[in-house]
């Protein structure tokens, strides 16, 4: 279960008052894919990072992706759902100044943070809304999930919050791919101390 305390930070969703929910019907899918699905509901159920939900006004349909090494990834078809809610406006970073910030430092490490959209929890009132529907049941999200709108801005919100006092001097950070950066090994030892 995400290690995030939600009143740290959490996920909530802006709906515009004038949008209507939107159920989608259930669009059909091959055995293969199936298959798959079940197996990946099955490992979000036991991570705990979904729940059977019933009497939703949101509904999406999970949509199957084929990923380069040739195996599926399932998503979440939030279209209706991310048409509903304004942008979020929190500043991104420019990617060309962190490349720039992290130039002229001998000693870089690159992190990506593991499961880490997982980490934080869905506001409670929001959780129904993020639902999705399989075969046998619908979900939804106790979590972030991946393809909502405006996560990306969540989680760079997080992480500025959690290494505002690194960032710029021996860290950068573009939502979930983050460098720390030293001028020498013995510094650099030092500041992923900081970091961890």
């Amino acid at each position: 279960m995400p290690d995030i305390d939600p009143n740290f930070m959490c996920h909530k969703l802006s709906i515009c008052a004038e949008a209507q929910p939107v159920a989608q019907h259930k669009r059909k899918m091959g055995t293969d894919r199936k298959l798959v699905v079940e197996t990946e509901v099955a490992k979000l159920i036991d991570a705990r990072f979904i729940q059977e939900v019933q009497y939703t006004t949101w509904l999406a349909n999970v949509v199957m992706v084929k990923k380069p090494n040739g195996k599926w990834r399932m998503c979440t078809d939030y279209t209706n759902l991310n048409r509903a809610c304004p942008k979020d406006a929190y500043p991104l970073p420019n990617i060309d100044r962190l490349v720039d910030g992290a130039s002229g430092h001998r000693v870089l490490t690159f992190l990506d943070s593991y499961f880490g959209y997982n980490q934080i929890r869905m506001h409670p009132r929001d959780e129904e809304k993020t639902a999705f529907i399989i075969d046998s049941a619908n979900y939804c999200y106790r979590v972030m999930p991946f393809g909502l709108k405006n996560t990306g801005a969540t989680y760079q919100r997080l992480m500025d919050k959690i290494h505002r006092h690194q960032l710029g001097k021996n860290m950068e950070v573009y939502v979930d791919d983050m460098v720390v950066k030293s001028k020498d090994l013995a510094q650099h030892i030092a500041d992923l101390s900081e970091v961890f």
